[in-house]
Protein backbone atom coordinates (compact mmCIF):
# COMPACT_ATOMS: atom_id res chain seq x y z
CA UNK A 1 0.00 0.00 0.00
CA UNK A 2 1.31 3.56 -1.21
CA UNK A 3 1.53 5.90 2.00
CA UNK A 4 -0.74 8.73 2.19
CA UNK A 5 -0.29 11.91 4.04
CA UNK A 6 -3.43 12.36 6.90
CA UNK A 7 -3.60 15.84 6.25
CA UNK A 8 -6.11 16.61 3.52
CA UNK A 9 -5.19 19.37 2.35
CA UNK A 10 -1.40 17.54 1.97
CA UNK A 11 -2.96 15.08 0.13
CA UNK A 12 -4.63 17.88 -2.36
CA UNK A 13 -1.03 18.80 -3.04
CA UNK A 14 -0.31 15.21 -3.58
CA UNK A 15 -2.89 14.89 -6.10
CA UNK A 16 -1.54 17.73 -8.08
CA UNK A 17 1.71 16.55 -8.10
CA UNK A 18 1.20 13.68 -9.58
CA UNK A 19 -1.12 15.07 -12.03
CA UNK A 20 2.02 17.78 -13.17
CA UNK A 21 0.10 20.49 -11.96
CA UNK A 22 2.45 23.53 -10.69
CA UNK A 23 1.66 24.21 -6.64
CA UNK A 24 0.55 27.80 -5.90
CA UNK A 25 0.92 30.05 -3.12
CA UNK A 26 -2.00 28.56 -1.44
CA UNK A 27 -0.58 25.33 -1.85
CA UNK A 28 2.74 26.63 -0.08
CA UNK A 29 0.82 28.06 2.83
CA UNK A 30 -0.66 24.80 3.34
CA UNK A 31 2.98 22.94 3.35
CA UNK A 32 4.19 25.55 6.11
CA UNK A 33 0.64 25.04 8.13
CA UNK A 34 0.57 21.13 8.07
CA UNK A 35 1.23 19.25 11.01
CA UNK A 36 1.74 16.18 9.35
CA UNK A 37 5.49 16.25 9.10
CA UNK A 38 5.81 12.59 7.79
CA UNK A 39 3.34 13.24 4.74
CA UNK A 40 5.35 15.94 3.67
CA UNK A 41 8.41 14.40 3.93
CA UNK A 42 7.61 11.80 1.83
CA UNK A 43 5.93 14.24 -0.86
CA UNK A 44 9.29 16.15 -0.99
CA UNK A 45 11.45 12.81 -0.83
CA UNK A 46 9.61 11.48 -3.86
CA UNK A 47 10.37 14.74 -5.71
CA UNK A 48 13.84 14.56 -4.82
CA UNK A 49 14.52 11.01 -5.94
CA UNK A 50 13.09 11.90 -9.32
CA UNK A 51 15.61 14.98 -9.71
CA UNK A 52 18.60 13.30 -7.74
CA UNK A 53 18.07 9.37 -7.50
CA UNK A 54 19.66 8.25 -4.29
CA UNK A 55 22.39 11.02 -5.21
CA UNK A 56 23.61 13.17 -2.10
CA UNK A 57 26.68 15.28 -2.66
CA UNK A 58 29.24 17.16 -0.58
CA UNK A 59 31.96 19.65 -1.86
CA UNK A 60 35.60 20.22 -0.37
CA UNK A 61 35.09 23.83 -0.03
CA UNK A 62 37.27 26.78 1.74
CA UNK A 63 34.98 29.90 3.04
CA UNK A 64 36.94 32.93 2.70
CA UNK A 65 35.03 36.36 4.97
CA UNK A 66 37.56 39.42 3.87
CA UNK A 67 35.77 41.71 6.11
CA UNK A 68 33.30 41.64 8.58
CA UNK A 69 33.48 45.95 8.64
CA UNK A 70 29.77 46.56 7.11
CA UNK A 71 27.78 49.76 6.26
CA UNK A 72 24.46 48.00 6.60
CA UNK A 73 24.82 46.69 10.14
CA UNK A 74 21.15 44.31 9.62
CA UNK A 75 19.60 43.46 12.81
CA UNK A 76 19.86 39.93 12.20
CA UNK A 77 23.81 39.97 12.10
CA UNK A 78 25.82 39.18 14.25
CA UNK A 79 29.23 39.53 12.20
CA UNK A 80 29.23 43.28 10.74
CA UNK A 81 30.78 45.74 12.64
CA UNK A 82 31.82 49.43 12.15
CA UNK A 83 35.37 49.85 11.01
CA UNK A 84 36.26 51.35 14.67
CA UNK A 85 35.19 48.54 16.65
CA UNK A 86 36.78 46.17 17.95
CA UNK A 87 37.13 42.93 15.96
CA UNK A 88 37.17 45.11 12.95
CA UNK A 89 39.29 43.21 9.90
CA UNK A 90 39.71 43.81 6.34
CA UNK A 91 42.16 41.20 4.72
CA UNK A 92 45.16 42.07 2.85
CA UNK A 93 45.43 40.41 -0.33
CA UNK A 94 48.80 39.24 0.97
CA UNK A 95 46.66 37.66 4.02
CA UNK A 96 44.06 36.15 1.68
CA UNK A 97 47.36 34.53 -0.27
CA UNK A 98 48.42 33.34 3.03
CA UNK A 99 45.33 31.94 3.85
CA UNK A 100 45.01 30.02 0.56
CA UNK A 101 48.52 28.79 0.72
CA UNK A 102 48.02 27.62 4.54
CA UNK A 103 45.97 24.97 2.65
CA UNK A 104 47.31 24.58 -1.04
CA UNK A 105 48.34 20.92 -0.42
CA UNK A 106 44.75 20.02 0.13
CA UNK A 107 42.05 18.99 -2.63
CA UNK A 108 39.79 22.35 -2.42
CA UNK A 109 37.46 22.36 -5.46
CA UNK A 110 35.54 25.96 -3.96
CA UNK A 111 36.68 28.80 -2.36
CA UNK A 112 33.25 30.90 -1.16
CA UNK A 113 34.08 34.37 -0.97
CA UNK A 114 31.95 37.07 1.00
CA UNK A 115 32.15 40.03 3.50
CA UNK A 116 30.32 42.78 4.74
CA UNK A 117 29.46 45.89 2.78
CA UNK A 118 32.66 48.42 3.95
CA UNK A 119 32.51 51.73 2.49
CA UNK A 120 36.35 52.07 2.87
CA UNK A 121 37.29 48.84 0.31
CA UNK A 122 38.33 50.97 -2.98
CA UNK A 123 36.49 48.85 -5.83
CA UNK A 124 39.65 47.82 -7.41
CA UNK A 125 40.10 45.50 -4.47
CA UNK A 126 37.42 43.53 -4.88
CA UNK A 127 38.47 42.99 -8.58
CA UNK A 128 42.31 42.44 -7.70
CA UNK A 129 41.16 39.63 -4.63
CA UNK A 130 39.18 37.64 -7.60
CA UNK A 131 42.42 37.48 -9.58
CA UNK A 132 44.16 36.68 -7.17
CA UNK A 133 42.55 34.31 -6.09
CA UNK A 134 42.10 32.12 -9.38
CA UNK A 135 46.24 33.01 -9.55
CA UNK A 136 46.32 31.27 -6.00
CA UNK A 137 43.86 28.05 -6.88
CA UNK A 138 43.61 27.82 -10.31
CA UNK A 139 42.23 24.12 -10.21
CA UNK A 140 39.51 25.22 -7.72
CA UNK A 141 36.00 27.47 -8.79
CA UNK A 142 35.63 31.14 -7.24
CA UNK A 143 32.17 31.33 -6.04
CA UNK A 144 32.45 34.61 -4.75
CA UNK A 145 30.08 38.11 -3.73
CA UNK A 146 26.97 37.71 -2.42
CA UNK A 147 24.13 40.39 -4.90
CA UNK A 148 24.29 42.87 -1.97
CA UNK A 149 28.18 42.91 -2.40
CA UNK A 150 28.41 42.82 -6.16
CA UNK A 151 25.55 45.53 -6.45
CA UNK A 152 28.10 48.03 -4.01
CA UNK A 153 30.70 47.15 -6.25
CA UNK A 154 29.09 48.38 -8.94
CA UNK A 155 27.51 51.87 -6.91
CA UNK A 156 31.30 52.65 -6.43
CA UNK A 157 32.80 51.66 -9.70
CA UNK A 158 30.46 53.69 -11.40
CA UNK A 159 30.09 50.46 -13.70
CA UNK A 160 26.56 49.34 -14.49
CA UNK A 161 25.44 45.59 -13.03
CA UNK A 162 26.41 44.42 -16.53
CA UNK A 163 29.62 45.53 -17.09
CA UNK A 164 30.61 45.17 -12.98
CA UNK A 165 29.33 41.47 -13.78
CA UNK A 166 31.55 40.68 -16.92
CA UNK A 167 34.67 42.21 -15.29
CA UNK A 168 34.36 40.21 -12.34
CA UNK A 169 34.24 36.85 -14.45
CA UNK A 170 37.29 38.38 -16.69
CA UNK A 171 39.33 38.51 -13.31
CA UNK A 172 38.40 34.45 -12.76
CA UNK A 173 34.56 34.73 -11.00
CA UNK A 174 32.29 31.46 -11.87
CA UNK A 175 29.86 31.24 -9.74
CA UNK A 176 27.86 33.15 -6.68
CA UNK A 177 26.89 32.34 -3.93
CA UNK A 178 23.11 33.14 -2.81
CA UNK A 179 23.31 35.19 0.43
CA UNK A 180 21.76 38.72 0.95
CA UNK A 181 18.03 37.65 0.23
CA UNK A 182 16.79 37.17 3.39
CA UNK A 183 13.26 37.29 3.03
CA UNK A 184 11.74 39.48 -0.08
CA UNK A 185 8.82 40.98 1.84
CA UNK A 186 9.09 44.86 2.31
CA UNK A 187 8.09 44.97 5.80
CA UNK A 188 11.02 42.53 6.60
CA UNK A 189 13.62 45.10 5.23
CA UNK A 190 12.12 48.15 6.97
CA UNK A 191 12.51 46.54 10.30
CA UNK A 192 15.38 44.13 9.75
CA UNK A 193 17.74 45.37 7.20
CA UNK A 194 16.93 48.90 5.89
CA UNK A 195 20.41 49.87 4.62
CA UNK A 196 20.50 46.94 2.62
CA UNK A 197 19.18 46.65 -0.87
CA UNK A 198 15.71 45.09 -1.26
CA UNK A 199 14.14 42.28 -3.10
CA UNK A 200 13.80 44.04 -6.54
CA UNK A 201 17.86 45.23 -6.76
CA UNK A 202 18.79 41.58 -5.45
CA UNK A 203 16.80 39.76 -8.25
CA UNK A 204 18.06 41.92 -10.83
CA UNK A 205 21.80 41.27 -9.82
CA UNK A 206 21.05 37.62 -10.23
CA UNK A 207 19.34 38.29 -13.29
CA UNK A 208 22.08 40.13 -14.72
CA UNK A 209 24.47 37.70 -13.55
CA UNK A 210 22.63 34.55 -15.01
CA UNK A 211 22.51 36.19 -18.46
CA UNK A 212 26.04 36.51 -18.00
CA UNK A 213 26.65 33.19 -17.84
CA UNK A 214 27.20 33.08 -14.09
CA UNK A 215 25.06 30.54 -12.21
CA UNK A 216 24.45 31.17 -8.74
CA UNK A 217 22.18 29.98 -5.41
CA UNK A 218 20.02 31.71 -3.63
CA UNK A 219 18.37 31.57 -0.03
CA UNK A 220 15.81 32.33 2.16
CA UNK A 221 16.90 33.20 5.62
CA UNK A 222 14.03 31.53 8.28
CA UNK A 223 13.18 31.67 11.54
CA UNK A 224 12.84 35.46 12.85
CA UNK A 225 10.11 37.48 12.07
CA UNK A 226 8.83 36.52 9.13
CA UNK A 227 5.31 35.15 7.97
CA UNK A 228 4.71 31.68 6.58
CA UNK A 229 2.85 33.77 3.53
CA UNK A 230 5.88 36.05 3.43
CA UNK A 231 8.34 32.85 2.75
CA UNK A 232 5.83 31.10 0.38
CA UNK A 233 5.99 34.86 -1.51
CA UNK A 234 9.70 34.73 -1.35
CA UNK A 235 10.58 31.27 -3.02
CA UNK A 236 7.61 32.10 -5.63
CA UNK A 237 9.61 34.76 -6.82
CA UNK A 238 12.94 32.51 -6.81
CA UNK A 239 10.86 30.28 -8.70
CA UNK A 240 9.84 33.18 -11.29
CA UNK A 241 12.92 34.37 -11.71
CA UNK A 242 14.35 30.68 -12.65
CA UNK A 243 11.60 30.22 -15.29
CA UNK A 244 12.81 33.81 -17.02
CA UNK A 245 16.49 33.55 -16.57
CA UNK A 246 17.91 30.11 -15.83
CA UNK A 247 20.59 30.11 -13.83
CA UNK A 248 20.10 28.77 -9.83
CA UNK A 249 21.57 25.70 -9.11
CA UNK A 250 20.41 25.32 -5.46
CA UNK A 251 18.41 26.59 -2.66
CA UNK A 252 19.84 27.11 0.64
CA UNK A 253 17.56 27.89 3.56
CA UNK A 254 19.18 29.25 6.37
CA UNK A 255 17.98 28.99 9.66
CA UNK A 256 18.22 32.21 11.70
CA UNK A 257 20.61 32.03 14.33
CA UNK A 258 19.80 35.23 17.29
CA UNK A 259 22.76 34.98 19.46
CA UNK A 260 24.94 38.64 19.36
CA UNK A 261 22.36 40.10 17.39
CA UNK A 262 19.95 42.50 17.69
CA UNK A 263 17.08 39.77 17.85
CA UNK A 264 18.60 37.53 20.60
CA UNK A 265 15.41 37.32 22.43
CA UNK A 266 14.15 34.84 19.61
CA UNK A 267 13.88 31.53 20.23
CA UNK A 268 16.09 29.14 18.05
CA UNK A 269 14.12 27.03 14.90
CA UNK A 270 12.70 23.98 16.16
CA UNK A 271 13.78 20.57 13.86
CA UNK A 272 10.42 20.67 13.42
CA UNK A 273 10.52 23.58 11.36
CA UNK A 274 13.74 23.09 9.84
CA UNK A 275 12.89 20.01 7.78
CA UNK A 276 8.87 21.41 6.82
CA UNK A 277 10.53 24.46 5.45
CA UNK A 278 13.71 22.00 3.61
CA UNK A 279 10.62 20.55 2.35
CA UNK A 280 8.30 22.68 1.52
CA UNK A 281 11.05 24.31 -0.80
CA UNK A 282 11.70 21.12 -2.45
CA UNK A 283 8.03 21.31 -3.62
CA UNK A 284 7.77 24.63 -4.72
CA UNK A 285 10.59 25.33 -6.71
CA UNK A 286 9.95 22.63 -9.17
CA UNK A 287 12.41 24.42 -11.55
CA UNK A 288 15.50 24.28 -8.95
CA UNK A 289 17.92 21.11 -9.40
CA UNK A 290 19.10 20.95 -5.71
CA UNK A 291 18.06 21.93 -2.02
CA UNK A 292 20.72 22.01 0.13
CA UNK A 293 20.87 21.01 4.12
CA UNK A 294 23.55 23.87 5.06
CA UNK A 295 25.13 21.85 7.75
CA UNK A 296 26.28 24.91 9.26
CA UNK A 297 23.14 26.09 10.73
CA UNK A 298 21.36 23.37 10.60
CA UNK A 299 23.70 21.46 12.72
CA UNK A 300 25.28 17.93 11.29
CA UNK A 301 22.66 15.59 12.54
CA UNK A 302 19.44 17.49 11.66
CA UNK A 303 21.02 18.41 8.08
CA UNK A 304 21.57 13.88 7.94
CA UNK A 305 17.50 13.91 8.18
CA UNK A 306 16.74 16.69 6.01
CA UNK A 307 18.25 14.68 2.93
CA UNK A 308 14.64 12.30 3.43
CA UNK A 309 12.69 15.37 3.92
CA UNK A 310 13.91 17.25 0.21
CA UNK A 311 17.57 17.77 0.22
CA UNK A 312 20.01 16.35 -1.45
CA UNK A 313 23.36 17.95 -0.57
CA UNK A 314 25.25 18.49 2.56
CA UNK A 315 27.21 21.37 1.36
CA UNK A 316 31.34 20.75 2.40
CA UNK A 317 33.77 20.74 4.53
CA UNK A 318 33.82 24.75 4.81
CA UNK A 319 37.01 24.48 6.80
CA UNK A 320 36.54 27.72 8.63
CA UNK A 321 33.27 29.64 8.55
CA UNK A 322 32.85 32.72 11.11
CA UNK A 323 28.82 34.53 9.76
CA UNK A 324 26.82 31.76 11.59
CA UNK A 325 29.32 31.11 14.55
CA UNK A 326 29.28 34.67 15.31
CA UNK A 327 25.85 34.37 16.06
CA UNK A 328 25.72 31.10 18.09
CA UNK A 329 26.58 28.26 15.73
CA UNK A 330 26.99 25.28 17.59
CA UNK A 331 28.36 23.26 15.04
CA UNK A 332 31.66 22.67 13.98
CA UNK A 333 33.60 25.07 11.76
CA UNK A 334 34.58 22.64 9.62
CA UNK A 335 34.10 19.00 8.96
CA UNK A 336 36.32 16.18 6.99
CA UNK A 337 35.26 14.79 3.72
CA UNK A 338 34.93 11.07 5.46
CA UNK A 339 32.55 12.37 8.10
CA UNK A 340 30.01 13.92 5.39
CA UNK A 341 30.65 10.78 3.38
CA UNK A 342 29.76 8.76 6.89
CA UNK A 343 26.81 10.89 7.34
CA UNK A 344 25.30 10.17 3.59
CA UNK A 345 25.56 6.27 3.79
CA UNK A 346 24.26 6.20 6.94
CA UNK A 347 20.91 7.67 5.59
CA UNK A 348 21.12 5.03 3.25
CA UNK A 349 22.26 7.33 0.39
CA UNK A 350 24.55 7.87 -2.44
CA UNK A 351 27.57 10.30 -1.72
CA UNK A 352 28.91 11.68 -4.42
CA UNK A 353 31.81 14.74 -3.80
CA UNK A 354 31.14 17.23 -6.42
CA UNK A 355 32.41 20.28 -8.06
CA UNK A 356 30.43 23.64 -7.68
CA UNK A 357 28.65 22.59 -11.11
CA UNK A 358 27.40 19.66 -8.98
CA UNK A 359 29.59 17.80 -11.82
CA UNK A 360 31.23 14.62 -9.79
CA UNK A 361 34.69 14.72 -9.15
CA UNK A 362 36.75 11.68 -10.04
CA UNK A 363 40.13 10.53 -9.51
CA UNK A 364 42.68 9.52 -12.45
CA UNK A 365 41.85 5.67 -12.25
CA UNK A 366 37.93 7.06 -12.67
CA UNK A 367 36.91 6.07 -9.32
CA UNK A 368 34.94 8.75 -7.05
CA UNK A 369 36.70 10.65 -4.97
CA UNK A 370 36.96 9.17 -1.38
CA UNK A 371 38.85 10.43 2.01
Amino acid sequence: MRFQPTDPRLIEVQEKLEAGERLDASDGVALFRTKDLLGLGVSAHRVRLSKNERRAYFIYNQHLNYTNVCKNLCRFCAFGRRQDAAGAYTLSLDQVEEALRSRQEEPIREIHIVGGVNPDIPPEYYFDLVKKVKEVRPEATVKAYSAVEVHHIAQISGMSLADTLKRLKANGLEMMPGGGAEVFAPRIRRELYPSKIGAEDWLEVMRQAHLAGIRTNATMLYGHIETVEERVDHLLRLRRLQDEVPGFLALVPLAFHSANTGLAHLPPTSGYDDLKTVAASRLLLDNFPHIKAYWVMLGLKQAQVALSFGADDLDGTIVEERITHTAGAESPKGVSRSLLRGLIEEAGFEPVERDAFYEPVELRDGAHAVG
